[in-house]
């Protein structure tokens, strides 16, 4: 199974990274910043890290896991964390440079259930426990005590 890890990027303007993913003959859909955890990373925390520089040109700060996905083929954890400030020109990554892999647009949304409810963010239960959590997503258990014994 393929692990994957996605940050829940609070911005200081109380707003949530998004990336705006655009595809030939698919209707675009937003996803949070991350990917596939890489044999080269030395933790969950650090994939999410590696990911949010590469995507975003940014260091954020990991508070919390929130959320965990599975799914038939991959696993996905949303970690939640905090981001000051991002720069897009310093963006690597495959999927920058193959356009097969379609347009991948930064997009910073309001933490509301209103901002949520204004794009379509992949997965639908991630997106549902961000509006329903809109002022208090800090106040969520970290799950990661308990996923990290599960997982054993």
């Amino acid at each position: 199974m393929k692990t994957r890890v996605r940050g829940i990027l609070v911005t200081p303007d109380n707003g949530v990274l998004t990336i705006k993913r655009i595809r030939p003959a698919t209707a675009p859909y937003w996803v949070l910043p991350g990917g596939g955890v890489e044999n080269g990373d030395a933790s969950l925390e650090a994939a999410l890290l590696r990911e949010v520089r590469e995507e975003l040109g940014g260091e954020a700060h990991i508070y919390s896991l929130i959320h965990v996905v599975d799914g038939a083929e991959e696993r996905q954890l949303f970690f939640l964390a905090t981001i000051e400030s991002w720069d897009l020109a310093e963006r690597t990554g495959p999927e920058f440079t193959d356009p097969s892999r379609g347009e991948y647009h930064v997009q910073e949304v309001p933490l509301t259930a209103a901002g949520i409810a204004s794009i379509d963010l992949k997965p639908e239960q991630v997106a549902e426990l961000l509006a329903e959590h809109e002022s208090g997503v800090f106040d969520l258990v970290d799950l990661r005590p308990e996923w990290l014994a599960s997982a054993r």
